[in-house]
């Protein structure tokens, strides 16, 4: 088959074959990206109602997103085969990597088990077993990350394996009791699959063992393995005790949820991993004062040695200017206190922001490596930083330990740790001395102001702050119903300490969100911003968060055009780390027709977010704007690789093929998109099918009409909530008089996206119409000259 085409399919290479069919590589020629395409033996869905029951399975499985499942695009009938299209994953099995090298370290099996029980308790959650947990259905990149495959298809193999005693016969080495007596399974079958798979990649051997596949099956039923100290006495008591549970006969005695033996599993992982940090740690300490001391004894040269060794012992050889705060770890094993270890992150991200001569990675990029199964080298490169700083957070009572420490990243090397056990009411202020600690560590120069901004923090009041990150955790998921509960904890902690700044601007950004959104009316919103601003900067006038509220209740609510730009200058002088207010100043400067500076803006904001899809597709979105639609494109792709579950990215991409009549591409990003869509709300697949089958169908009957009727009538009901939209389709199909009725209506309610009024293509039809100068001119743009000062 290689060198054929399928559907949209080119096949380029074969990747391997086995009982469930043969897997090739393949190019999208669509999409333009590599996929994995698993075509199924005819065998296998030769009965009818297996085929139903398969594809409704494998439809519920391709609904799983989670960084250790391999994505499943979707499910293809096409020229008499059907096959299943995935992500295509570089690298080798976790089969080849046993069989070649023999039993892991430690702490590789147990990060590999860690992974692979992270993708198991997202499907556990979403009520799908996996059934065939082994070796070879666990993928490895070339670095170290570990994916599960072929969910899905397990139940289908189970279906076509049994014998006429009811015996199944599938992959036995890896099989719970109950699923090699034919029996009903649940999660906890997944959960000894993986306890044997540890056991193999720890000792090297299986778990049950046997000549022929009935010796292992009784082994399986009726004996206990060996052990896994036995062949190797290196393992840690407590390991050998959770597989020992995992591999409990009865499922009741094995682990309740996948999430417990998850969290036991990354229990040991750390410690040993912090047990081998701190090795080397005093490792690197000792050998720095054989050093000193040699030094001390050598007479002349004894200056210019010290200073050498000095530079190369204290990892300061090579000048850092760039550093990424990443998630801290919550110690406390409980969910619910992961707000302060996110607090904790966000507070010395804000600070080390404050340092012009800096670059910091936002929060929205570092909290993407959160439990991240990577390299340490391997994420600095991806965000492009000299440095890492990794720590964690355990609260008790009203004392907060705090561990942090920083990594030089190439090479890999330990600058500095240190230890923090203080009142919760000084997290403030420990968070400074952090970021003042690192600075000096990594001899990055300060200003004076930065100087005294950095010593600026303050003791907090413990319950105030509290409730304030509470409020934090919540603002960051940006929906409707997170936001609302972030305003309850921003006014309980102003309730109980009117004097805390931070407060007043959470809830200040809060409700400016929601305001652009059309969730609050906008009016009584506009005066809670300015009196909740206000506030925060009489207290104190140097939150940066508070300028940018401000600025978006400028910019957005009161189309201030000029006012907005004042207030976001001063924010991103207050914190040039802050990426929120270079994105902000970049669709600002969009929107008053300033391209170039808009693409700089965005820039700078995607070097402090650079693996954030939101940023990567607000630099599309210039491009968009400035009519470069190649480069628009282009990133827009990017943005997709970097979310590719993300329906809003490729809805965004479509805008761009429309804007150059590629309604091909167009179609197909939206189809995208809507299954996106459909699998995130959990519509019937059936349901979602339709919907795709609808827009096909509008736009091979009518074409570019089709297409946008189509969209007209997918808004049914929904005109006045989004008028803007209804303005643009009824531009692109040419009726002037609708299109400017909409955007009538768009003014009167003050919508959120009629800033773009001005630049976006969306509205060329409508320019050279009097009625749309008219629009602009009461919006108060400023004309081009204004814009230049």
């Amino acid at each position: 088959m290689i060198g054929q085409t399928i559907s949209h399919y080119r096949i380029t290479e074969k990747l391997g074959e086995g009982g469930m069919g043969v897997v090739y590589k393949a190019e999208d020629t669509r999409l333009k990206r590599t996929v994995a395409l698993k075509f199924l033996s005819p065998k296998l869905l030769a009965n009818e109602p297996v085929k139903k029951r398969f594809l409704h399975e494998a439809q519920a499985a391709a609904g799983l997103t989670h960084p250790r499942i391999c994505t499943i695009h979707e499910i293809h009938e096409a020229d008499g085969h059907i096959f299943i299209v995935m992500e295509y994953i570089e690298g080798e099995s976790l089969a080849e990597k046993i069989a070649s090298g023999g039993p892991l370290p430690i702490e590789e099996a147990l990060d590999i088990a860690v992974q692979v029980a992270r993708g198991l308790a997202k499907a556990h959650s979403e009520g799908i077993v996996h059934r065939d947990i082994k070796p070879g259905n666990v993928l490895i990149t070339p670095e170290g990350q570990a994916k599960v495959v072929d969910f899905g298809l397990a139940k289908l193999a189970t279906q076509t394996r049994i014998t006429r005693t009811g015996m199944a016969v599938g992959t036995v080495a890896y099989m719970s009791p109950e699923q090699a007596q034919g029996q009903e399974v649940d999660h906890r079958t997944d959960i000894w699959s993986l306890g044997a798979m540890l056991y193999e990649m720890l000792t090297g051997q299986l778990p049950f063992r046997g000549e022929a596949e009935t010796a292992v099956l009784y082994s399986i039923l009726n004996e206990a393995p060996e052990p896994v100290t036995s062949p190797r006495g290196d393992v840690p008591v407590a390991v050998e005790d959770i597989i020992e549970k995992a591999l409990s006969k009865d499922p009741a005695k094995r682990h309740e949820t996948t999430h417990e033996l998850l969290a036991e599993l990354e229990t040991q992982r750390e410690q040993i991993t912090l047990g081998i940090k701190e090795r080397r740690f005093r490792a690197l300490r000792k050998l720095r004062r054989r050093k000193r001391l040699a030094a001390g004894i050598v007479a002349g040269a004894v200056v210019v040695l010290a200073i050498v060794l000095t530079q190369t012992f204290s990892g300061r050889d090579v000048a850092i200017d760039s550093v990424a705060v990443l998630p801290f770890d919550n110690l406390s094993g409980d969910a619910e206190q992961e707000y302060l270890s996110d607090g904790m992150t966000e507070a010395l991200i804000t600070e080390l922001s404050k340092i012009g001569a800096l670059r910091v990675i936002s929060r929205t990029s570092a909290m993407l490596y959160k439990k991240a199964d990577k390299p340490l080298p391997q994420m600095a490169r991806e965000l492009n930083v000299g440095a890492v700083v990794e720590g964690s957070v355990l609260r008790d009572g009203n004392r907060v330990r705090i561990t942090a420490q920083l990594i030089g990243a190439e090479p890999e090397r330990h600058l500095w740790a240190d230890n923090y056990d203080r009142d919760f009411g000084d997290i403030l202020i420990l968070s400074s001395e952090v970021a003042q600690a690192i600075a000096h560590e990594i001899q990055v120069t300060l200003t004076p102001e930065e100087q005294v901004r950095l010593m600026s923090a303050r003791p907090v009041n413990p319950e105030a702050h509290e409730l304030y990150l509470r409020g934090k955790f919540h603002y960051f998921k940006y929906t409707k119903e997170e936001l609302e509960k972030a305003d309850d904890y921003f006014q309980q902690a102003i309730e109980i300490d009117p004097n805390y700044a931070q407060a007043y601007a959470g809830l200040a950004a809060s409700i400016e969100f929601q305001a652009w959104a059309g969730h609050r009316p906008l009016e009584e919103a506009k005066t809670e911003i300015e009196t909740l601003v206000r506030k925060a900067l009489e207290i104190d006038d140097t939150i940066a968060e508070a300028y940018l509220a401000l600025s978006g209740k400028r910019f957005f609510l009161d189309w201030d055009w000029l006012g907005g730009e004042e207030e976001m200058k001063r924010a991103i002088e207050l914190n040039p780390g802050l990426s929120e207010s270079h994105y902000e100043y970049a669709h600002y400067l969009a929107a008053m027709g300033r391209f170039e500076e808009s693409i700089a803006e965005a820039k700078r904001a995607l070097q402090l977010d650079p693996v954030s899809s939101l940023t990567n597709a607000t630099l599309a979105f210039m491009y968009y704007f400035a009519r470069q639609y190649d480069r628009s494109i282009k990133q827009y792709l990017q943005s997709t690789e970097l979310a590719p579950n993300s329906a809003r990215a490729y809805r965004a991409l479509a805008w761009t093929y429309e804007a150059t009549e590629r309604y091909e591409d167009a179609v197909r990003a939206q189809q995208k998109a809507m299954t996106l869509q459909g699998n995130l709300e959990g519509n019937p697949p059936e349901k979602v099918a339709a919907e795709v089958a609808a827009l096909d169908s509008a736009y091979s009957e009518s074409g570019p009409r089709g297409y946008w009727r189509w969209h007209l009538e997918s808004l049914k009901g929904q005109y006045d909530s989004t008028p803007t939209y209804a303005a643009q389709y009824y531009a692109q199909l040419g009726d002037k008089d609708q299109a400017l009725a909409w955007l009538e209506r768009a003014y009167e309610k003050h919508a959120g996206r009629l800033y773009l009024l001005k630049v976006s293509p969306s509205y060329d039809p409508l320019r050279d119409d009097p009625r749309f100068q008219d629009l602009l001119r009461r919006m108060n743009f400023p004309l081009d000259n204004e814009i230049q000062k």
